[in-house]
This record gives C-alpha cells, structure tokens and sequence, in this order.
C-alpha cells in the first residue's frame, strides 16, 4: 500500500500522524517500506503493525526513538506472534478499547507490536467481563493484585519454583473470592 493507505489506518488511533510523521520514522530506521523502480514506497501490514508499536510507545509509554529502535531491533524477525489487526478480529475488541487497554497497562504489546496467545486470551476475558458490566476502575484493580503477585514471585530465583507458585497463587485467589462470596451472602 502507498503512503496514503498507511495514514488512513493509522489515524482513527493516532490523530495527530501525518505523511511527513512516517517519512521521519523511515528516515530514522523505524520501518523499511520497499520501493518500487521508480522510487514511491510500498508498505505492507507488518510495516503499519511496526509503526503502530512506534506510536503507541511515543505515545503511551513516552519512549525515546533509540530505545523503541532497540526493542524493534531485539525482536526475532519470525515471531509467531500476534498483529494488531489479528488481535481486534479475533477478540471483537475495537482499536480505541485496545488502546485504552494498553494505556490502562493491562497489556503490552512485544516489540514490533507483537501480542502473544496469553494476550488473545486476556483480551477475549476482558470482553467478557465488560460485557457482564466490568468498569475500567475494575480491571485496573485486578492489574494492580497481578503486579502484587509478580513482585512476590520475582522473589524466587528457581522457574520451576516461580512457575509452581503461580498456580498456588491462582488457586488461593480463587478460595479467597469464593469465601468472601459465600461471608457477604
């Protein structure tokens, strides 16, 4: 696709990008369009999912250029990973939902904009959950126990230990809001 067809996806989630915005990230190594022979560049979908990751990470998560260049560079050319437009049509998740995900830090994307299979999956239960009537002040509380969680976990240096009381943690949470229910009744 030409410049053009780049700047039509990309603004209902970036507003402010324009056709020069995508020639400095070109110029600065951030994504690779081929050329045709007489020079117009050709963008394909990973190019946009790239510059998608680009913006988001200005964006959200303030990052300078180098350092989003570093994470686009560490990241393996042959991901199995998820695209962006992949993600949307297989959770039924809209553009402005996921980036409110994303700024709410219930998700991040890998470099490149990469989203993995335990993405997929979080993002199908949060439309679950929202549909039952789940607020965004709700979903960030639930962040904030993981993180809890993962602070503890960072603790023990041994995987299959970490791995091992992931599940233990699961679990216990689970008695616990059960038991809770079961005390409010």
């Amino acid at each position: 696709m030409n410049i053009g067809a780049v700047l039509e996806q990309l603004r209902p989630e970036f507003p402010e990008v324009t056709i020069s915005k995508i020639r400095f990230l070109e110029a600065e190594g951030l994504v690779r369009p081929a050329r045709t022979a007489s020079g117009y560049r050709q963008f394909d979908q990973a190019d946009v999912e790239r510059l998608r990751f680009v913006l988001s990470a200005q964006r959200d998560r303030y990052l300078p250029l180098k350092v989003i260049r570093d994470q686009l560079d560490a990241a393996p050319r042959d991901s199995c990973g998820v695209s962006r437009s992949e993600v949307l049509a297989q959770t039924g998740i809209s553009p402005d939902q996921l980036s409110q995900l994303e700024r709410d830090g219930l998700l991040c994307p890998g470099p490149g904009g990469v989203f993995t299979a335990e993405d997929v999956t979080a993002l199908r239960t949060i439309r679950t959950m929202t549909g039952l009537g789940v607020e965004r002040e709700h979903l960030r509380a639930v962040r904030a126990a993981a993180d809890h969680e993962v602070v503890v976990l960072k603790s023990f240096s041994d995987p299959e230990t970490v791995r091992e009381l992931a599940g233990l943690f699961a679990s216990l949470h689970m008695s616990l809001v059960r038991a809770g229910l079961r005390q409010s009744s």
